[in-house]
């Protein structure tokens, strides 16, 4: 498995166009952009101002080969929203700017209210899945969530994805939809879940292999 590193502020495109190509056959990807010559473009500009602003406000990790991503925002302090936000989100996602704006609110709604920090992509080389590499991801920065007693919380857009996170602790909160019915499951990992799993696996209580997928 290739280490896992910090990424650079200059590796923001890079990032954008990866999340983009591993989101691009999601089920509420297809709803957010219904026109596929139009998704990837859009979507690789919607996620730059994300990723751009974790480089700020959270941390983003990346295997040593780009196969795979971690995007992360530190919510133990107040994070606001990226500088110009609606302007600069009309220009990435114009003419579908309203259902980004939906998604969003969305979000904001189901959003705990806990110090945590969040999840906010999770994504894989669509050539590189089903190999570990993003539960290597999560396990990294697990282990400083765990050494600092700081839970964590991603919006699953998968039953796969779903799993994935309950194999890594994360317990499913009230999951909510798009209008398509396209649906996501609110994961949240409370504060000091590796005590508890590791008991459970002392036991003989362990789960299966990992898989790995995406946010």
């Amino acid at each position: 498995m290739p280490p896992v590193v910090k990424a650079d502020y200059h590796d923001k495109d890079a990032v954008a166009a990866l999340i983009a190509d591993a989101f691009q056959p999601l089920g509420p990807v297809a709803w957010l952009v219904p026109d596929p010559g139009q998704r990837r473009p859009i979507l690789t500009a919607n996620f730059r101002i994300l990723v751009e602003h974790a480089f700020f406000f959270g941390v983003v990790h990346i295997l040593k080969d780009r196969s795979a991503v971690a995007v992360w925002f530190d919510r133990t302090r107040p994070v606001p929203p990226p500088v110009d936000y609606t302007r600069r989100l009309a220009a990435a996602c114009e003419p579908y700017t309203d259902r980004f704006d939906l998604l969003d609110k969305l979000f904001d709604i189901h959003h705990p209210t806990e110090p945590h920090h969040h999840l906010a992509f999770l994504a894989v080389t669509p050539d590189r899945q089903c190999t570990g590499r993003g539960t290597a991801l999560l396990r990294h920065h697990h282990e400083t969530l765990d050494r600092d007693d700081v839970p964590a919380y991603v919006e699953a857009s998968s039953t796969g994805s779903r799993d994935l996170y309950a194999r890594q602790g994360y317990h499913q909160r009230e999951r909510f939809r798009l209008p398509d019915g396209s649906t996501f499951y609110p994961m949240w990992r409370p504060a000091g879940e590796h005590h508890r799993r590791g008991t459970a696996e002392d036991a003989g209580l362990g789960g299966r292999p990992s898989k790995d997928r995406l946010r």
